[in-house]
């Protein structure tokens, strides 16, 4: 026996949203017994309970559903009836506001798979969208089945179902028109195989597209009018509760450090300071609704999380001092990644409202007044 045949399956960072609530998944499917659309595992209605939580409520009197998406419900139950009506659904939206993780929970929910996934760059084909070939076997056998290489598409559309597509508009716009026809007619020719039963690919009930956009980014091209009009927008926006945002930015870092192998030690005002400072240059305006210049980066809640998670691992394994000295430097990692005119915002914002905090008797504040220097 090998070296490799006796090692332990290896440890992973991240688990699919499928295999990370998949007793949820297993009870919900038994919980709701009502009607559910072609191939779908869970009932609409359980698809919402998934993704936004049962509240105080314990279903069955043995399990309380846990909220995944911090967003409106009335925006889930959207999504929900777009992918039971089979009809393309785009969620759009500025970096960092979870459209991918929806896309994810969504998708695991509805077929029990997220792992059919397309993403979107400046150097994916349409291959990427249709199918590929096997060239060693194209060459020894000639056009075959056996040599077609399915993309996570066709897969999708063979087994009805739900095939994700982050980034659509980072591909080109002759790639992205790839999915009009798919869109619209269900199908795909292979030309190659003319003549046998394996030339056309006919969409299983179930299939649909979820497509994910930022589009306001950098490097985006702009969809065909064609390609809108078969997607259902939906915008993903900002979280608007702060209470929220701190809990979720909580959650996620402490997620983040445990997984590093140590436990979150961020106090509760640093990480709700962290996040106040987040909220106010993402919205040009403070919570006492002072004027602050936002910068050019996206502030985002996806950023918050992975500043808040460098804050506990410094704490777990480079302790010194006061984990706050720490966050005008990564503050500054973060705003100057785009314009470098963002270096002066951010100063300008330590010369507002951190100021006026500190001269109003915060503690915290007047450390982080005191720490400006840090962001020359």
């Amino acid at each position: 026996m090998t070296l490799t045949e006796n090692r332990a399956p290896a440890a992973r960072q991240v688990l699919p949203a499928e295999e990370r609530h998949a007793a949820e998944l297993a009870f919900l499917a038994a919980h709701d017994s009502g009607p559910r659309p072609p191939g779908w595992a869970l009932t609409p209605r359980a698809v919402v309970t998934f993704i936004c939580g049962s509240g105080d409520q314990t279903l069955d009197g043995r399990m309380k559903v846990a909220p995944k998406f911090v967003g409106e419900r009335a925006l889930v139950e959207r999504c929900v009836v777009t992918l039971a009506g089979e009809r393309g659904l785009l969620l759009v939206g500025e970096p960092g506001t979870a459209k991918s993780m929806l896309s994810e929970l969504l998708a695991a929910a509805v077929c029990g798979t997220s792992a059919l996934t397309v993403q979107g760059t400046a150097g994916t084909t349409e291959d990427a969208f249709r199918y590929g070939w096997n060239y060693a076997l194209l060459l020894a056998q000639g056009p075959s089945r056996a040599a077609l290489v399915d993309s996570p598409v066709l897969t999708a559309m063979r087994s009805g179902r739900v095939v994700r597509v982050e980034e659509i508009t980072r591909c080109l716009p002759e790639v992205q028109d790839a999915l009009v026809s798919i869109l619209s007619d269900r199908r795909v020719s292979v030309p190659e195989l003319a003549g046998t039963e394996d030339a056309q690919v006919a969409a299983a009930p179930g299939f649909t597209v979820i497509g994910t956009a930022n589009l306001r980014d950098r490097g985006v091209s702009e969809m065909s009018a064609a390609l809108k009009r078969r997607f259902n927008f939906e915008t993903v926006d900002p979280i608007s509760d702060a209470d929220a945002e701190t809990s979720l930015v909580r959650r996620q870092a402490t997620a983040v450090v445990e997984r590093a192998g140590a436990a979150f030690g961020v106090d509760d005002a640093v990480l709700d300071a962290l996040v106040t400072v987040f909220r106010d240059l993402r919205s040009g305006r403070s919570a006492e609704g002072w004027d602050v210049e936002r910068p050019g980066t996206v502030m985002s809640t996806a950023e918050a999380v992975q500043v808040a998670a460098s804050l506990g691992v410094a704490a777990a394994y480079l302790p010194a001092g006061d984990v706050l000295d720490l966050v005008p430097g990564h503050l500054l990692g973060v705003v100057r990644k785009d314009d470098p005119a963002d270096h002066g915002r951010l100063l300008g914002y330590w010369d507002g409202p951190v100021r006026r905090r500190a001269e109003d008797g915060s503690a915290m504040w007047r450390r982080l007044w005191d720490l400006r220097e840090n962001l020359r």
